[in-house]
């Protein structure tokens, strides 16, 4: 899928939507980063995360929306850096277990689970 596209269809959803599905994607990227044979599909998932912030963020609440740029720059280092970690079990191994905390923060901020 194109990122016009993406961005279309993501944009329908209302916010607490649109961070549920940033957080399956959070959870995506934590199981891709654990797995040795799923490391390539990393960087395309880290742009999905880093895009889903992006287009979300400004509409949620202040706290909210500083921990997403928070999430967002830790990210980035870890799509900038890819290449070495991927490298190293135990670095991939922290990316993993940091995604999937992360995914449970933004599944919480959701308040999806609440209902």
């Amino acid at each position: 899928m194109n990122r016009p596209n993406l961005y279309a269809r993501y944009m329908q959803d209302p916010v607490p939507v649109r961070l549920g599905n940033l957080a399956s994607s959070l959870s995506a990227l934590s199981r891709s980063a654990a797995s040795e044979t799923r490391l390539d599909s990393v960087p395309a998932i880290l742009d999905e995360c880093k895009h889903f912030i992006e287009w979300t963020g400004p509409e949620t609440e202040v706290e909210v929306a500083g921990e997403l740029v928070r999430l967002q720059v830790q990210i980035a280092g870890w799509q900038r850096k890819w290449d070495t970690l991927k490298l190293d079990p135990e670095k991939t191994a922290e990316v993993a277990a940091l995604a999937r905390k992360g995914s449970e923060q933004v599944l919480e901020w959701s308040g999806l689970l609440e209902e």
